[in-house]
């Protein structure tokens, strides 16, 4: 990664104008909190070569082999604090964007958080939001993209399983430059239109991308499963799966196709 050339042709306003480069960090989405808590302007980014301990949802370990791109992104949206949720849909609709328009990818976003390439997760993501009553005081947007290395020669086998990179669909290696410009503008973008129009157009391009919607779906909430066919994601970002004649609302869980 050339981090001198990390801004080299970047149009945006305000998204990476500053951004914070680390060899190796703990969990970039630690950093970038502790640099909103001290009143960091929104639009910067915390970057790094290798997490030591990047996390996904629900405390999860993201492993963070070089050759990743880990960044986490400081957002300071005027919203209600039930709205940050959205954020997610906001950042994984513009990873999806970037990977379809610009590397001609068969992309894929599965509920709540993930993007798929060929069924398997290429991208994960994690929504951070610090919080005063209604108020969202910030919100982190960390990404972690699989970006160039080897599934098979990187991850553990229970992950190579169920994992790609754009190495593995490539073929090739992709310049980071690139890949970060792209999706620093495509996010600045996508998040300027949500807070302009709502979330409504975030979600009807969203749904573009989500084969799983109609499809027979698996649910592990807490320590119950559930089974239904994925019908809809609500205006809340909830997902409404139909069991026999009736439909329940989930607003987290992790989702697999039966």
């Amino acid at each position: 990664m050339d981090v001198d050339r990390l801004q080299e042709g970047l149009c945006t306003k305000r998204f990476g104008k500053r951004i914070v480069f680390l060899q190796e960090i703990d969990s970039t989405n630690n950093y970038a909190k502790k640099l909103a808590s001290y009143g960091a302007e929104e639009g910067t980014v915390v970057i790094a070569e290798t997490q030591t301990a990047g996390r996904g949802r629900l405390g999860r370990e993201w492993i963070s082999p070089m050759g990743g791109l880990y960044l986490s992104i400081i957002l300071r949206p005027k919203i209600r604090a039930v709205e940050a949720v959205k954020l997610v849909f906001v950042a994984s609709l513009a990873v999806a964007k970037v990977l379809n328009e610009i590397y001609r990818l068969s992309v894929e976003t599965k509920w709540p958080n993930d993007v798929l390439v060929k069924g398997k997760k290429v991208c994960g993501i994690l929504a951070e939001s610090n919080t005063a009553g209604e108020k969202v005081n910030y919100t982190v947007i960390g990404l972690g993209v699989n970006a160039n290395f080897s599934v098979e020669k990187t991850l553990p086998k229970e992950l190579a399983e169920t994992a790609t990179s754009l190495e593995n669909e490539l073929g090739r290696k992709i310049l980071f430059e690139e890949l970060f410009r792209e999706l620093i503008e495509k996010l600045e973008t996508v998040y300027y239109l949500f807070l302009k129009e709502g979330f409504a157009p975030i979600l009807d391009e969203w749904k573009k991308y989500a084969c799983f919607l109609g499809q027979k779906v698996e649910v592990a909430s807490g320590a119950e499963k559930l089974h239904g066919i994925a019908v809809d994601i609500d205006s809340d970002g909830s997902l409404i799966l139909k069991q026999n004649d009736s439909s329940i609302k989930l607003v987290s869980g992790d989702l697999s196709l039966n």
